[in-house]
């Protein structure tokens, strides 16, 4: 039987692209049992059985290399996270948290700093480094001047990417300017609430010209912490993760620990105390998620 990917999901049917071909497909039966293990996802690479030129039967789901719930898509290559560096400002609090949930996913980070005309070098240099210095790619760009454009085509090209970050940072805007025609509907998230302000309701693959398919979704429903416990949650701190193996004790959240590898870094100024502090922010996030969904 023929492979393809699920580039689209809407209403019980799954758009099966496949050199060059989309095939309109139902999941079989064995999908929708409440047992089910897996169901399809955009992102899925599928064996599907063809009933005629346009219509077909989703029969199997490959293995996942990654997976997000919100939004449900799998096979994801990359994040893209839009931040602007002028309004609004620069949410230092905001892009760590979504590196937290990027990490977690087992998905890579790129961070693109839109507006980085409208504010001094040494601002961009200054989060340039601090990022690059973590170990993520980091691209300052703007649509008036044009810079970091060719950047961050470069990166997204025959790749699969689902683009995040700030309300209002250009999102949209910068894929425009990058692929004239492609109109995202991507959702974005409310800085003071972390929930999403839904504009579309599906999640669709979108091919870009030069190869490369960029995700147009309702955005990160919720940042909050589900599903992580506090080590999934310290070792969502890239930081602090490569540090990790020198704490004294396995399994060490970096807080009052004796030894502790991160605690000693922090004092040598070899870790954000910014980060840090957004860590035991986050710590308080999740235990109080945890306290309001403890079952009983």
């Amino acid at each position: 039987m023929p492979e393809g990917r699920i580039v689209k999901a809407l209403s019980g049917f799954y758009y099966v692209a496949d050199e060059g071909r989309i095939y309109s497909c139902r999941a079989r039966g064995l999908f929708k049992k409440k047992d089910a293990k897996v169901n399809p996802l955009v992102g899925d690479w599928v064996v599907y059985d063809v009933i005629n030129e346009e219509e077909g039967y989703v029969m199997e789901v490959g293995e996942r290399t990654n997976e997000l719930v919100r939004p449900p898509i799998s096979n994801v290559d990359q994040a893209v996270l839009v931040f602007s560096m002028y309004k609004p400002m620069f949410s230092p609090l905001l892009l760590d948290k979504f590196l937290t949930h990027t990490e977690h996913a087992g998905i890579d980070s790129v961070i693109v700093l839109s507006k980085a005309d409208q504010v001094s070098e040494e601002e961009v240099n200054e989060i340039v480094q601090k990022y690059e210095a973590i170990g993520y790619r980091v691209i300052p760009t703007s649509t008036v001047d044009e810079r970091g454009m060719e950047d961050v085509r470069e990166i997204l090209r025959d790749r699969i990417s689902v683009f995040a970050g700030q309300s209002g940072v250009g999102k949209s805007s910068l894929i425009n300017m990058l692929y004239p025609g492609v109109s995202l509907q991507t959702g974005d998230v409310s800085q003071k609430l972390g929930r999403g302000k839904h504009t579309t309701r599906h999640v669709e693959l979108i091919p870009l010209a030069g190869g490369g398919y960029v995700a147009d979704t309702p955005g990160f429903s919720s940042l909050e912490f589900i599903d992580f416990s506090e080590l999934d949650l310290a070792e969502s701190f890239r930081d602090f993760a490569d540090r990790s193996t020198g704490c004294k004790f396995r399994g060490c959240l970096h807080i009052s620990e004796p030894a502790c590898a991160v605690q000693a870094a922090l004092e040598a100024g070899e870790i954000s105390e910014q980060r840090y502090e957004h860590y035991k922010q986050f710590r308080e996030e999740l235990k109080e998620y945890q306290r309001r969904n403890k079952p009983w």
